[in-house]
């Protein structure tokens, strides 16, 4: 992958069009290798310190956009097109995608303007009949694309939906076999929408209420969450977060309302022993040692070493002094001899990340149906790694972001068929009653985009009983 040796970057005197270049160059490499798409971007950003904060906004509009719309923009694209879509280069589509987009959703951006510049990025790899391709094709688009006829929902839902609401069509199939075309377009439609960014208070350090007194000249929209009592969201930001006050002084950490309930449900408690197990970054790491008063130890685990050492960072960052952390990779049980037992265990499980579509819209076009299956399998085997360290009458707690049956119940069956001595635990540790209508009848605490308002996950609580 090439995103992105600073030497490549090349200055072309119009910083649209190197914005432009950039976004392509993402959108022809993602998907090709483990790192995710935040972290593509915070490397180009990292890379491109020179850019203004407009191009920074206009290159996470057309890559964040192109993908989130890629189903609805392909659509387009094959009614214009005088080119089988199979046939179109893969470069050159990422092209027509990013002009395309830019005529429907970017209103500040003149149709011309986006004619004009993905005219200029063919130039450069295209033979001359590819760039008369490519412009016929977006001058087209844009006089009619609004005029596009796609297919009816009610002679054939699956494709209708799957063109206009921007997904692939076994997901949009599996989810049509459990719910209403209603429900479903309403699903799509909060998935698309670019979600509120929400923080969750540091109360080591201060409340609430204090947090968005203190954020009212950072962000035009400033309000608390329904379910978590700590969560605070807020909307268009008037500077970046690093340069808040608040953020320099640990006051919060930024974390979806869905995320921080799951730290309610675990009820850690002061002086307990913790483990967060696939600790990553550390987001629900600070909210335990906030439940606990940082009192106690919390042992952090996670297979990649440099997340730790973020991790040790962001504790530093809110003043929390009782975790430790373990480099180790799940696939493998640890040693109960070198992590010892503990009262809760969180495993916040590696899943399909189909909870988390409004945020990382890359993932439907990289995930297929087959692959759930071998995730519910590394769930079950992480799960089965830990179980030996949960301490008598001590709680496991289950975390996805997916709403998918194979990540979900289908997992919390085959644990408890191979490890008798644990139990579902039915209480809902520290969740209040507010969350009634977020727990489903079996037990589990389940969120969604649609009708929450929240990240989609899923978290199951386990108790040993022997």
């Amino acid at each position: 992958m090439r995103i992105y040796p600073q030497s490549d970057i090349r200055h072309t005197g119009s910083p649209g069009l190197d914005v432009r270049r950039t976004a392509l160059e993402i959108l022809n490499t993602v998907g090709q290798n483990r790192r995710t798409l935040d972290a593509i971007m915070q490397v180009v950003f990292d890379q491109t310190e020179m850019w203004s904060r407009r191009d920074r906004a206009l290159l996470n509009a057309l890559v964040y956009g192109v993908l989130r719309w890629r189903g609805r923009l392909d659509y387009v694209i094959k009614y214009q097109s005088k080119i089988r879509f199979a046939r179109i280069d893969p470069n050159v589509l990422n092209i027509l995608r990013i002009g395309l987009f830019q005529i429907a959703y970017l209103s500040r951006v003149p149709s011309t303007a986006a004619v004009n510049t993905s005219v200029e990025l063919v130039k450069s790899t295209g033979a001359p009949w590819v760039v008369g391709y490519v412009n016929a094709v977006l001058r087209k688009a844009a006089k009619n694309y609004h005029n596009v006829v796609y297919p009816d929902s009610l002679a054939d839902p699956i494709e209708s939906l799957a063109a206009r609401k921007s997904f692939p069509r076994w997901l949009i199939r599996r989810w049509l076999k459990k719910n209403t075309i209603e429900n479903i377009e309403a699903l799509c439609d909060a998935i698309n929408t670019i979600p509120a960014i929400t923080l969750r208070t540091n109360t080591l350090i201060t409340s609430r209420d204090a947090l968005i007194k203190a954020l009212t000249m950072e962000a035009e929209e400033i309000f608390p969450t329904p379910y978590a009592p700590e969560g605070v969201s807020i909307t268009n930001l008037l500077k970046p977060i690093p340069e808040w006050v608040a953020f320099q002084k640990g006051w919060f950490q930024i974390q979806d309302e869905a995320a921080q309930l799951v730290t309610l449900l675990l009820n850690p408690r002061p002086g307990e022993a913790i483990l967060d197990a696939c600790a990553g970054l550390g987001g629900k790491t600070g909210h335990i040692a906030q439940h606990m008063k940082n009192k106690g130890t919390i042992v952090a685990l996670d297979k990649n070493g440099e997340r730790l050492k973020q991790l040790h960072s962001q504790m530093q960052r809110l003043a929390v002094s009782i975790v430790s952390s373990r480099k180790h990779d799940l696939n493998f049980p640890p040693e109960k001899t070198e992590t010892g037992t503990f009262d809760r265990i969180l495993l916040d499980a590696p899943c399909s990340g189909l909870g988390v579509l409004r945020r990382n819209p890359d993932a439907k076009w990289n995930l297929t149906e087959k692959q759930l299956k071998r995730h519910r399998q590394r769930q079950l085997g992480f799960l089965n790694n830990l179980a030996h360290l949960v301490k008598p009458d001590g709680i496991l707690v289950y975390v996805v972001c997916s709403n998918e049956q194979e990540e979900n119940e289908d997992v919390v069956k085959d644990f408890l068929n191979v490890h008798p001595e644990f139990a579902q635990d039915h209480r809902s540790g520290a969740l209040s009653l507010k969350t009634e209508d977020l727990i489903t009848r079996q037990g589990y605490l389940k969120t969604s985009p649609f009708p929450d308002s929240m990240d989609g996950f899923f978290s199951a609580r386990f108790k040993r009983i022997r």
